[in-house]
């Protein structure tokens, strides 16, 4: 598998964990434990995981809960007027929360791959409205903290 399926996967994999971690308050070890065990590479109700980059998913999912605050100041800069991020669905919310964080803390990924990524991870939860949402919101964060 390519480096880029497997990141691709840790993402999707990552968004799911942070919105498990919403939900439920899992902690963290048993949170990583749990999708390293059980879905990362695996098959659950037929539905086949692809193998995901395992570190680059622990980064992704520690790495965004540890800097949550900077990260939730980001997203909610970009937001509308009266928006609050607790106002968006807890899918979108978390794929942002994901994004934003890869901007941030993961200079080594392209910026626009990183946009065009979580895109695609909005397109397995939303429709093409909210996919246009995200690309919009990263793209705007993105700028500021890489420039231009």
């Amino acid at each position: 598998m390519t480096r880029s399926k497997a990141r691709a996967a840790a993402r999707l994999a990552a968004v799911q964990a942070l919105y498990q971690h919403a939900m439920e308050a899992t902690p963290v070890p048993a949170l990583l434990h749990e999708f390293h065990q059980h879905r990362l590479g695996a098959t659950i109700e037929e539905a086949e995981y692809a193998e995901a980059d395992v570190d680059f998913f622990n980064d992704l999912v520690c790495g965004t809960l540890a800097r949550g605050g900077e990260v939730h100041a980001l997203i909610v800069a970009k937001l509308a007027k009266g928006w609050t991020l607790e106002r968006l669905d807890k899918p979108m919310r978390e794929i942002l929360r994901a994004g934003t964080y890869e901007l941030l803390a993961r200079p080594d990924v392209p910026m626009g791959a990183v946009i065009s990524e979580y895109v695609d991870v909005a397109h397995a939860f939303y429709e093409k409205r909210e996919a246009g949402f995200v690309n919009g919101l990263l793209d705007a964060i993105g700028k500021d903290v890489r420039g231009g």
